[in-house]
C-alpha cells in the first residue's frame, strides 16, 4: 500500500478525508444544507450552508458579509428555526435585518459581550443547547491577531459540538478563520467601482460591482 493510500485510511478513520481527498465536500450527494436564501449564493453551494458543520463567510468592508448573515437568518426564520448571533462587537443592526425579512422574535441575539473570550464561551453555550437551525459567530471587527490567539484547538472543539446536530455554524470575519472539514467558506470581494469619464479629475462613479 502507496503512503497516500495509508493516509487516506487514516483519515477517513478520523472522518477528516474530505478536507484532503474531495475537491468540494460539500457537494457530496444526500447531506443536508441551510438554505442562505439567495439564489445565486445558494446554487453555488449546492443548496446552502452544510448542517452539522462549520462554515465562515470572510471579506473586507463593504464585501457582503452583513448581508449574506441578514439573509441566512431570515431563511432560518422563514422555515420555522430558531438562529442564534454572537455578536462579539455590537455591530448588528436589527432594524436592517427586520427590513431585509428576518423576525426578530426567532433570533437569540448575544451582543456586546465585551471581549473575543467571552464570545466563544458564548458560542460554545449556544452550540452545548441546541435546537438552533442557525448559529453565527461575529468577529468581523476582532484584532486579526486576537483571533489568531485562540488555542488551535478551539475550531476542532467547536466542530465536534456540530457533528451529527441539525445546526449549521457560520464564523463572519474579515479573513479565513477554520471551518470544519465538510463546512464551506465563502470569500467575498469589496466592491469594484466602475468610472466614466477619459480623465481622472473628469471621472464620475457609474456603477458599483459586487462579486462573491
Amino acid at each position: 500500500m502507496g503512503a497516500r493510500a495509508e493516509i487516506e485510511l487514516l483519515l477517513k478513520a478520523s472522518r477528516l478525508d474530505v478536507t484532503l481527498t474531495s475537491a468540494a465536500p460539500w457537494r457530496q450527494p444526500g447531506r443536508e444544507v441551510a438554505p442562505v436564501g439567495l439564489a445565486a449564493l445558494d446554487a453555488a453551494l449546492a443548496g446552502g450552508l452544510p448542517r452539522g458543520q462549520l462554515s465562515e463567510i470572510v471579506g473586507p468592508r463593504s464585501a457582503g458579509r452583513s448581508t449574506v448573515l441578514a439573509a441566512a437568518l431570515a431563511a432560518a426564520a422563514d422555515r420555522g428555526e430558531a438562529a442564534a448571533l454572537i455578536d462579539t462587537s455590537d455591530r448588528f443592526d436589527p432594524a436592517s435585518a427586520e427590513a431585509a425579512g428576518l423576525d426578530l422574535s426567532a433570533l437569540l441575539w448575544i451582543r456586546d459581550t465585551g471581549d473575543a473570550t467571552r464570545a466563544l464561551k458564548a458560542m460554545h453555550l449556544v452550540l452545548q443547547a441546541g435546537g438552533f437551525g442557525l448559529v453565527a459567530f461575529d468577529l468581523t471587527d476582532v484584532p486579526a491577531p486576537l483571533v489568531r490567539r485562540f488555542p488551535h484547538t478551539t475550531w476542532m472543539r467547536i466542530a465536534r459540538l456540530l457533528e451529527g446536530s441539525q445546526t449549521a455554524a457560520v464564523l463572519l470575519g474579515g479573513e479565513r478563520i477554520a471551518r470544519s472539514p465538510g463546512g464551506v467558506s465563502m470569500a467575498l470581494e469589496a466592491p469594484r467601482p466602475c468610472w466614466t469619464g477619459a480623465a481622472d479629475r473628469a471621472r464620475l462613479l457609474h456603477a458599483v460591482t459586487l462579486r462573491p
